[in-house]
């Protein structure tokens, strides 16, 4: 078979059909090599021209001619991709896809439209690479991208290119670095007021540190003090306890084979490392954090304001974790019974306090500060065996060899091996013992692994019959179950009641809680122990402060260093951005595996000449000595902002003219789609779409950069993303040999067929499941393997036909060829196949295709709206088919036709316009508008019943009289077979509906 190629006048492409050589009668069949001659045209056509540059109100990219007729804006982003090295599957661009679709479509309809993406760049595979290699992980990340590029353009994707970058270029990572300055110099004041009538917000710590030289602020770091009585190193721990991002002694996961920290997703339910399989450790290190818990409220509450999916915002409101409860004090007293010195307290959040009464023992976690205090040198006498530990493997000798034998033991595990529901519950008697504040009893402190530190006190009171993990662990050491809350009928006796219910066995001498509710037991509780000075309401959160630190070199430096006295400064703006360096080596150090003691060593700290600096800071010292930091920002940083550098990417003054970032993001009048009435609209990317396993720690971390930013005064928006959509997955086939490792899926050979078809990998055989496309399961289809086999309009027609974009969808390369021939029959009802020559008449569709035609308008363009594509193609497809049937193609059918096919197959649709004579592309061409006159129905089915019962159907004009229906009803044959004795009413519902009642 030969290629016949005929070049084409009308649009200046190529054309190619595939035939006998020299006897091809279809040379202008739509084929895929056709297709790929059509796309590579238009996609170059569409670069030169500029066709989809978004113009900004204000900079370089600003036309003082067209800004004041910019017009209605929208912002459509996908989720930054990460440059893989294995490029893109055919998972990867739904969600690309989808956006441009969207975004095509409104940008139809007049509106100015910004869609581009970039690449969040610094990553650990390509450090990976560079420590196993010796490449430096720039060239690998780059290189990576210009894959990923190729296969991005292929596709057709409407990008703005000029606004394309990614994270790990220096001009980016500067207003990275320029960000975190703001967030460092900025604290947050509980008590400013907000213009949304809230209290709270970032203030620039200049106006913390102006006020305590003032006097008019104390704070408690102060201890009694005046601010000028302190030296200069007492004052910057003062100022630093307030910041926003701040250096502290954090529990982190510890790997010393990897020489680096991890964080909880990349320990296994083992407590070892996922790459590597190395022992990992709970240890306290000095880490960079951010004061993310300051905004725990806000980032909840204005979760209302949002047009995000529920399940996502409850995911977010979960990882918040806000809880209504009590601090309550436990004292601490010695063996002997007597309060223990230095009035020891063990402090607790519980949120139910109204269960106090049955607080029967305590425990703390492993690390928790007070344990060292707590242990005695010898067990008191009486203290039961189970309660030494020997159980849980640990040196029962005594009580301090018990509890270290027991927290090193602990610190072998992770937080999630730690927090297993089917874990057996272990711990260890600290040899102390706690009064409960209700009622007086004593009650044993434990340790025990299933407390974490970080969440909460590091303390809980155990109420063993109200809680399975607190009943498991009475039960396994013996120690006493009080019920408080009275459970429900037929509740077993043998386990905890978790349930609400009437309180019971909740009374002392002063107050009474029996017989309430939980509600108003735990208001009168509360208000006792308020009195009492042993407690107080409160609120309290599951999130904790970001850990913002990594022992590795792959990512932004810290704009900041340390001088003699420790001390942490931000290096001046003019010295941004702070470049990485070149070093000797990209591993971080690996120590023994088990040396839990050790500390990281960051490939950065190998170059000296970096890290000690003389610099000269502006703040009146002169040149000085200083240290660099040399942890490097998480991958989170660079993508907590990157949608507001596509707003302004030019600007070398600013991260975002604010003229700029009003127009794009700034408030709109309306309030966002369902939100409570009153709501001010806070900003924000129109469209956001991305997959839900970044629904939480990105979309968390980005909110917060944002509010900052917002508090001081550098963007107009308080939100990023004022709409989001979470896009599902596409899975295939992946297939597993007989030790359940998953085997290439393209080597696998089906055997058979229905019911008996079986799998081969290499003559073994084979299990077969569905799962999402990647390379751990070695099913990846790649979407070049579909520009070959299809071209690019027919796979995205496919992709967006699989199915509702929120749910996930199986692969079946085999359904490819069907959107394919749709995208045929529509070429063919334009172009000869064998000419070439357009084959549309002049002549209007008669009335029924008039008709479907403006339906199909209507539905299209909503569902368009509404992010519904597979639907819009099933009724383009319909309208195609009905075309197709006609004599000859209209010319008004086809031309809306084409022009709803352009946000789906924008190259197919741009090549049919240009040779149906226009000029100018469809890409701003405008959007088929129905006529609503056309879109009532002229006959509707009226259905008849028969004593209720259906028993005939008709069609009638829409607008006929009741009169009129009544009579052709009674007449129809079978509603007079059906009342032989005649008719006692009729009951008509016109046009519709119509129920004859017999005599």
């Amino acid at each position: 078979m030969s290629m016949s190629t005929t070049s084409d006048t009308t649009s200046g492409t190529t054309s190619s059909g595939s035939g006998g050589a020299g006897g091809d009668e279809t040379p202008y069949r739509y084929t895929a090599r056709l297709a790929q001659d059509i796309e590579v045209a238009w996609q170059d056509r569409w670069e030169e021209r500029g066709t989809f540059r978004a113009p900004n109100p204000a900079g370089p990219w600003a036309q003082p001619d067209e800004v004041a007729a910019l017009g209605e804006k929208l912002v459509v982003l996908d989720m930054f991709p990460y440059p893989s090295g294995a490029g893109l599957h055919v998972g990867h661009p739904l969600g690309y896809i989808a956006t441009d679709v969207y975004a095509r479509f409104h940008r139809m309809l007049g509106r100015n439209v910004m869609h581009c993406l970039g690449f969040d760049a610094f990553g650990l595979p390509a450090e990976q690479y560079a420590v196993q290699t010796g490449q430096h992980p720039r060239k690998t990340t780059e290189e990576n991208m210009v894959v990923m590029r190729r296969q991005l353009r292929r596709l057709g994707l409407g990008f703005d290119d000029r606004r394309s970058y990614a994270t790990i270029d220096p001009d980016y990572y500067r207003w990275t670095q320029w960000i975190f300055r703001q967030i460092f110099e900025a604290w947050y004041d509980p008590e400013v007021e907000r213009a949304d009538g809230g209290r709270g917000a970032a203030r620039p710590i200049a106006e913390l540190v102006a006020a305590l030289e003032a006097g008019t602020r104390r704070v408690p770091e102060l201890a009694g003090r005046s601010w000028s009585q302190l030296d200069a190193v007492e004052r910057a721990e003062v100022v630093d306890a307030h910041r926003l991002a701040y250096t502290s002694e954090a529990p982190v996961n510890w790997c010393p084979g990897l020489g680096t920290v991890l964080s909880n997703e990349e320990v296994t339910n083992e407590g070892r490392s996922e790459r590597g399989n190395y022992p990992v450790f709970r240890r306290n290190l000095r880490q960079w954090m951010m004061r993310i818990t300051a905004y725990a409220d806000r980032l909840a509450d204005d979760l209302d304001r949002v047009d995000w999916p529920e399940k996502v915002k409850t995911m977010q409101r979960n990882w918040i974790g806000r809880s209504q409860g009590a601090h309550v004090r436990f004292p601490v007293t010695t063996v002997s019974g007597e309060r223990a010195g230095d009035g020891a307290e063990v402090e607790v959040f519980t949120t139910r306090p109204d269960t106090l009464f049955g607080a029967t023992f305590m425990v703390l976690a492993p690390e928790h500060p007070l344990v060292d205090a707590l242990v005695p040198a010898a067990w008191p006498d009486g203290t039961r065996e189970a309660w030494k530990g020997g159980a849980a493997g640990v040196d029962t000798s005594s009580p301090q060899a018990a509890v270290a034998s027991y927290r090193l033991a602990a610190s072998r595990k992770s937080e999630v091996e730690r927090q297993k529901e089917d874990k057996a519950k272990t711990g260890v008697f600290t040899g102390a013992w706690a009064t409960n504040p209700v009622n007086g009893v004593r009650v044993p402190v434990f340790v025990a692994d299933y407390v974490l530190m970080g969440y909460g006190t590091g303390a809980i009171m155990a109420v063993p019959a109200q809680d399975e993990r607190d009943w498991d662990f009475a039960t396994a050491y013996e120690l006493p179950i009080v019920r408080t809350v009275q459970p429900s009928e037929g509740h077993p006796e043998d386990r905890a009641y978790v349930g609400d219910g009437p309180a019971v066995n909740s009374a002392n001498d002063e107050i009474s809680l029996d017989g309430l509710g939980v509600a108003e037991a735990k208001e009168r509780i509360v208000a006792w122990l308020e009195e009492k000075g042993s407690g107080e309401g409160t609120v309290t959160y599951r999130l904790r402060d970001w850990l913002f630190s990594r022992q590795r070199y792959w990512g932004e430096p810290f704009p900041v260093v340390y001088d003699e006295d420790g001390v942490v400064h931000a290096v001046p703006e003019s010295m941004l951005p702070v470049e990485l360096p070149d070093v000797p080596d990209y591993a971080p150090k690996t120590f023994e595996a088990d040396d839990a003691q050790s500390s990281p060593e960051p490939p950065l700290s190998r170059v000296p000449e970096w890290v000690e600096v003389e610099l000269d800071l502006g703040d009146g010292r002169g040149v000085r000595r200083y240290r660099r930091e040399t942890n490097t920002m998480p991958n989170w940083a660079g993508s907590c902002w990157y949608y507001l550098r596509y707003l302004d990417p030019a600007n070398d003054a600013a991260f975002c003219d604010p003229q700029n970032e009003a127009y794009w993001v700034g408030p709109q009048d309306e309030p966002v789609a369902g939100a409570p009435a009153g709501t001010r609209d806070p900003g924000g990317v129109d469209l956001y779409v991305g997959g839900v396993e970044h629904a939480v720690l990105h979309l968390l971390y980005a909110r917060f950069w944002h509010k900052v930013l917002f508090d001081l005064g550098f963007v107009s928006s308080e939100e990023p993303f004022r709409r989001y959509f979470s896009q599902g997955y596409i899975q295939a086939y992946a297939y597993r040999d007989g030790r359940g490792q998953p085997v290439e899926a393209k080597e696998v050979v089906e055997h058979g067929a229905g019911d008996d078809v079986t799998f081969t990998w290499q003559d073994e055989p084979v299990t077969r499941e569905l799962g999402k496309i990647g390379k751990s399961l070695k099913n990846s289809v790649s979407p070049d393997e579909m520009y070959d086999a299809y071209g690019a309009d027919t796979f995205r027609v496919y992709e967006m036909s699989m199915g509702p974009l929120e749910l996930s969808k199986p692969w079946e390369t085999r359904a490819v060829v069907g959107s394919q021939r749709f995208l045929q029959r529509l070429w063919r009802n334009v172009v000869d196949e064998r000419t070439g020559e357009v084959v549309v008449t002049g002549e209007p569709a008669d009335r029924a295709t008039t008709v479907l035609l403006h339906k199909t308008i209507a539905g299209v363009r909503e569902d368009y709206e509404q992010l519904r594509f597979n639907t819009a193609l099933a009724k383009l497809i319909e309208l195609n088919n009905a075309v197709t049937k006609l004599a000859s193609p209209p010319r008004d059918v086809v031309e809306a036709m084409v022009l709803m096919l352009a946000p789906v197959a924008p190259h197919v649709s741009e090549e049919l316009w240009s040779r149906l004579g226009h000029d100018g592309g469809v890409a701003h061409a405008a959007f088929p508008v129905a006529d609503p006159a056309l879109l009532v129905d002229d006959q509707v089915t009226c259905v008849i019943q028969v004593k209720g019962k259906v028993r005939d159907r008709v069609e009638v004009p829409a607008d006929i009289t009741e009169d009129a229906l009544r009579e052709l009803v009674l007449a129809r044959e079978k509603v007079v077979a059906a009342t032989p004795d005649g008719v006692r009413t009729v009951i008509v519902r016109a046009p519709k509906l119509v129920n004859v009642v017999p005599a």
